[in-house]
Formats: structure tokens, C-alpha cells, sequence
């Protein structure tokens, strides 16, 4: 019988955690998802369950390698950001992976800047908005600084991507697409970790970088493998269009969050940008990649829940409305209304990422990409720009398999990955 050659992608979210096989042509063809419960810090907070995502990753190889018509020939791995695990000279975890929404212990916060020197100066050179635990650098000066003993026992501090992939090669690295997101670790102008990582000496317990197209071979229950070594999950989603477009873009990546980026720019952020919620990514070549933030996913849900107990619906009716302005209802001129707002929102936002870049398209994927009502709305607020709403099967794990396309796959990246729908700002779509 022959076999079908296919990649393994772990796309490592908050709540699921998700394997795909992708053919040659990039088809998912197989799929298998997983949840478990968190557990709890020594702190009583939340956090991820390390020894249940272990234990998934290798149920889910295991349950791969026994499927007779695919021949799994490379694996990567994509996970969510600013999460560390700490390893000690046998390669085990030897503390909780921290929640980067646990609150930071102010006393320490103060203790780094007034050891290293104003929050906007730093934020400025590390292109990290000041976030405190979600600026996973700060987290681990937070354990050197309350926690020495903990500290002594780590040999690698891995963020999440690096772990997932560790736990296939063995191999520790760190990656660019991790280490450039608002970790408050890299100096952007130097090229280089900051000078307040060396000082402390975490350095020497971040693993060497790797390229985010680089491989190991690596032997798993009886079969050999080319293993990535991990992406973030947010600059692996923009690899597909990277791929399939070389004219200036901005992708807006919405759900909970908005976020705008473009790979186009590479200008330094200034101090009005950061303090509006800016961030620099770096994207798997290692280029800066310039975005902001919007928390209009969260907002949106909020106001059709008050627009529908305002009048009496269920919130299920807002879901699909068409652009049609001249829709009939006080409820639907309170949606519009709502809908305005976070496009004058969202136009603010998405201007501070196109202003250094000849940007000719706004691709949109995720939930609003689906709002009819919103893509019009946003092709009127930016007439200059030709507006698309863009699907594709799973852009994180799509990314991430593309990201090593070259170590298991000799055809060529398909020039159809993805599906894209002309809107103009009247109430017709071309």
C-alpha cells in the first residue's frame, strides 16, 4: 500500500491542544485535539499542566506512527508565548510553567528598574510594551531574585516551543520568534540580548539560537523524524502569507484580540507607539515585524451581550447581520453604532503600522473576517488600501509545517494556500 508522506504540526493553544498531519499539498489530513484541567502553582494560581502535555505529545505520536497510510516525515511544534519552562541538568522541569497572567510582585518590579533604568527607555530598546509577567524575561527575574534556590537548579530556561520540540530531540535551543515578543529580552538596535539579560548572567541559561527553519533528526518509537524547533504561535500564522505574497501587506489577525501586522516595517517603535500598545514581533527569517493591539474581540462580545439584553434578543441574532445599513430596528442601529466604534478604533490602531510601509492590502483572518458588517466598515475606513477577508485551513499549524517545508517536502509550496474575498466599503463585494 503506499503511503502518504505528511508533516506532524502541534499548534499548543491555552485551552486545546491541537495535532494536524498536513500532505504535500498542505490538506490536513488528519486531526486530533486535546484538553485537560489546569493545576495550580505553589502560589495557588493557575498554570499549565506540564506532565499532561507531556504525556499528549507522546500519546499523539504514538497514535500517528500506528496509522499504515501516512509516513510522518518531519514534526514542528507552535505554542503560545511568553511561557518558560525550567530545566535542570537532566532535562526535567523543575518548576510549574508560570501563568504570564499571574500578577508581579511590585517590590521586584521596582527592584529591575531602578537597577536597570526607566520602564519607557527599556520598552523602547526591547520594542516590549512594559507587561510585567508577559514579559517573560521579567519572569525569570523574578525567580533569580525570589526564588535563588529554584534558580540554581536550571540549566535551560526553554519557552514553550523549544520545550515541545526538546521533548522529541533532546536538543535545547532558543528561537527568535519567541525570544522578539514582548519577552523584554532583546535589545532591537543591538541585534543582541539587552545588557540587563547579561548582567544578570540569564544568558547563560537561555539556549543557543537556532534558525526557526532549523531541524534535528530525531528517533521516536522506533522511527526517525526531522523535528523543527518551534515557533511562536503568532509569527507562525503569518508565515502563509509571507509565502503566498511579496507586495507590501498588513495582516490583521483577529479574535479576542486584534492584532495588526506588518512585516514591511522595520522603523524603530517610538515611545508614543509603545505607550499605545505596539510591539515589535520577529518573523521566522528573523526581520521585525511591527504591530499593535486591540482588544476589540473582548469589546465586541461585550456590546451585542448589552445590545441584546437592552432589547430583549438573543445575542445568537447579531451573529450573521449583513451590511445593510438601512436594516430596520433600533437594536440594529445600537449594532451599527457599536460596530462604528470599533472600526474608528481599529483604523487608529492599524494606522500605526502602516505609516513607514507602501502597504497595498489589509488581509483579515479570524472572527471578523467572517462579520460582513465589519469588513465593509473597515474597506471604507481605508479607501486607499484594497480590503480582503482571508481563509485558510489553520493558519498557525500551516505555518509551522511551511516554516521546514524544505526538510520534508520536494514539491513546491502550492500558490492556492489561501482564499481571499474582495470588500469594498458600499454594500457590494466583489
Amino acid at each position: 500500500m503506499n503511503t502518504i508522506p505528511v508533516i506532524a504540526v502541534f499548534d499548543v493553544g491555552k485551552t486545546n491542544k491541537k495535532l494536524f498531519l498536513f500532505d504535500e499539498s498542505y490538506n490536513i489530513v488528519f486531526e486530533r485535539s486535546a484538553r485537560f484541567n489546569e493545576i495550580t502553582d505553589e502560589d495557588g494560581f493557575a498554570c499549565e499542566n506540564l506532565d499532561a502535555l507531556k504525556k499528549s505529545v507522546y500519546d499523539a505520536l504514538n497514535e500517528v506512527s500506528r496509522l499504515d497510510q501516512f509516513e510522518v516525515k518531519a514534526v514542528n511544534f507552535s505554542a503560545y508565548g511568553a511561557s518558560f519552562v525550567y530545566l535542570d541538568e537532566e532535562g526535567n522541569p523543575v518548576a510549574p510553567l508560570y501563568n504570564y497572567l499571574k500578577p508581579y510582585p511590585q517590590d521586584i518590579k521596582k527592584k529591575f528598574y531602578d537597577t536597570y533604568g526607566d520602564e519607557a527607555e527599556i520598552a523602547f530598546k526591547t520594542a516590549s510594551p512594559a507587561l510585567e509577567s508577559l514579559n517573560s524575561g521579567l519572569q525569570l527575574y523574578r525567580i533569580k531574585h525570589q526564588k535563588p534556590a529554584l534558580f540554581k537548579q536550571i540549566k535551560y530556561a526553554l519557552h514553550l516551543p523549544q520545550y515541545l520540540s526538546y521533548l522529541l530531540t533532546g536538543k535545547a535551543f532558543s528561537d527568535m520568534t519567541s525570544i522578539g515578543c514582548h519577552t523584554a529580552l532583546w535589545d532591537f538596535g543591538k541585534n543582541d540580548y539587552h545588557n540587563w539579560v547579561k548582567q544578570e548572567g540569564l544568558d547563560k541559561i537561555l539556549a543557543p539560537i537556532a534558525p526557526a527553519d532549523g531541524k534535528v533528526p530525531s528517533y521516536f518509537n522506533g522511527r526517525w523524524y526531522q523535528a523543527g524547533i518551534g515557533l511562536h504561535d503568532s509569527s507562525a500564522a503569518l508565515i502563509p502569507y509571507l509565502a503566498s505574497f511579496n507586495e507590501p501587506f498588513v495582516l490583521l489577525s483577529t479574535g479576542t484580540w486584534s492584532i495588526s501586522l506588518n512585516p514591511f516595517d522595520q522603523t524603530p517603535l517610538t515611545a508614543e507607539e509603545l505607550k499605545d500598545d505596539c510591539l515589535n514581533y520577529i518573523q521566522y527569517k528573523g526581520k521585525p515585524v511591527k504591530a499593535s493591539r486591540l482588544f476589540s474581540g473582548h469589546e465586541y462580545d461585550q456590546g451585542i451581550k448589552a445590545i441584546a439584553e437592552k432589547f430583549g434578543e438573543d445575542v445568537i441574532k447579531y451573529r450573521n447581520i449583513p451590511y445593510d445599513p438601512s436594516m430596520p430596528g433600533e437594536d440594529i442601529a445600537a449594532y451599527y453604532e457599536l460596530m462604528h466604534q470599533l472600526i474608528d478604533k481599529q483604523k487608529i490602531a492599524t494606522n500605526y503600522v502602516l505609516k513607514n510601509a507602501p502597504v497595498k492590502r489589509i488581509f483579515v483572518d479570524g472572527g471578523f473576517s467572517k462579520n460582513s458588517v465589519f469588513m465593509h466598515l473597515l474597506a471604507a475606513a481605508f479607501p486607499q488600501i484594497e480590503v480582503y477577508a482571508a481563509s485558510m485551513a489553520q493558519a498557525t499549524a500551516m505555518g509551522t509545517a511551511l516554516a521546514i517545508h524544505g526538510s520534508w517536502n520536494s514539491k513546491p509550496i502550492p500558490n492556492d494556500l489561501i482564499n481571499l474575498k474582495y470588500y469594498s466599503g458600499t454594500s457590494h463585494t466583489v
